[in-house]
């Protein structure tokens, strides 16, 4: 059996090289010419850890920037193209239309399509009637900067949809786990399985809000000291936990912002007027107003303002709808100095641009004076 990846970018490489770790054959595809020679010659620029050594090791996997030889020689075809945010917050899955465009192009009879890329509740249902054959939806939930651990040592996969490949795509998820441990799979209703997804991180950016809301009531309370310490308290409940029960920069990044509004925008199409999900991407937006004044007011000596990163998550190579890099914004666009020392990736992308438009006060690398460093 030989298993197609359409969109082979920074998920959809880990996940190309965990099922070929697996056992299987693989043939992957991107748009991007270069970054296929670059993966052909088993070379990758990424931050992800362990993708280069894995690349490397790889034997069974082929790479492609030609789709109808990819579905052609696949049995199962994934596919994690890119599905940006719309307006109104659902996902505009235009992309994924070109992928089941191009399957109908094949003779695609007994193969199986899998979506992995997020989408809206019931779209994977039209995918199937435009294409007759079994539609899948099984999307990873990973965090960036720990794809392939999270890859491989899942809570729970989840697997929308059922047909012939079942027991297979099964299969290849416990293979996957490489005995570090057993992923529960839920399988359900694709359209299901889509909810299901976009409620996961709803939910994960309700409790980070919860958190934050308390740590600013606690703030304004004069019992700053004392914040990880409520929150550790209510965390030990065995019926809420400590993770994601932390004080600090609101959720960014390129999924929970997107999937919290994509729940939103759902709940508006059915017409619920109660929408938890706008009220917590208001409160996000909201908070990352109450750190900075409160940033401000705790610098009482007028101190640069330092900080060991700006991405949405330390260690990565991402500011998508990063608080810290907002924050940043924010200070600088208010006249004061700021000091940024964030890895390499990130540095490349913002320093001519912050240099050009903040000449006198933004500065970059270790301080060599005292700051007032950003942090909880």
């Amino acid at each position: 059996m030989k298993i197609g990846l359409i969109g082979a970018g920074r998920l959809g490489i880990c996940l190309a090289l965990l099922i070929e770790k697996a056992g299987l054959d693989v043939i992957a595809s991107d748009v991007r010419e270069d970054y296929i020679e670059n993966l052909q010659s088993k070379v990758i620029f990424t931050s992800e850890p362990q993708v280069q050594d894995y690349l490397s090791q790889s034997k069974n996997i082929e790479f492609t920037t030609d789709n109808q030889k990819l579905i052609d020689e696949s049995d199962i075809i994934f596919t994690l193209v890119q599905t940006p945010s719309l307006e109104d917050g659902s996902y505009d899955v235009s992309a994924v239309w070109k992928v089941v465009e191009d399957l109908k192009k094949s003779n695609i009879e007994g193969k199986s399509f899998v979506v992995g890329c997020t989408t809206n509740p019931g779209d994977c249902d039209e995918f199937q009637k435009a294409l007759g054959i079994d539609v899948y939806y099984n999307p990873e939930f990973i965090a960036q900067g720990s794809i392939i651990k999270d890859l491989q040592n899942a809570d729970m996969v989840l697997l929308g949809g059922k047909g012939k490949h079942t027991e297979v795509l099964e299969h290849l998820y416990y293979t996957i786990q490489l005995g570090y441990k057993d992923a529960k799979v839920h399988t359900m209703s694709a359209k299901a399985a889509e909810l299901t997804k976009i409620a996961v991180n709803c939910f994960l950016t309700t409790k980070i809000s919860y958190a934050n809301m308390i740590g600013e009531v606690l703030a304004l309370s004069k019992l700053d000291g004392e914040i990880d310490t409520v929150l550790n308290a209510i965390g030990s409940d065995s019926r809420i936990g400590n993770k994601y029960l932390n004080f600090g920069f609101g959720f960014g990044g390129p999924c929970f912002p997107r999937d919290n509004r994509a729940f939103a925008a759902h709940a508006k199409q059915l017409g619920l007027d109660y929408n938890l999900g706008e009220t917590t991407d208001n409160f996000n937006e909201e908070h990352a107003t109450f750190l900075k004044e409160n940033f401000i007011y705790k610098n009482i000596d007028n101190l640069p303002f330092y900080f060991d990163y700006v991405s949405y998550k330390q260690g990565t190579d991402i500011l998508t709808e990063s608080q810290q890099y907002k924050l940043c914004i924010d200070l600088l666009d208010d006249g004061y100095t700021v000091y940024i020392n964030d890895n390499d990736a990130i540095m490349d992308m913002i320093t001519k641009d912050l240099s050009e438009k903040y000449p006198d006060t933004v500065k970059f690398g270790e301080p060599e004076e005292e700051v007032f460093p950003i942090k909880f």
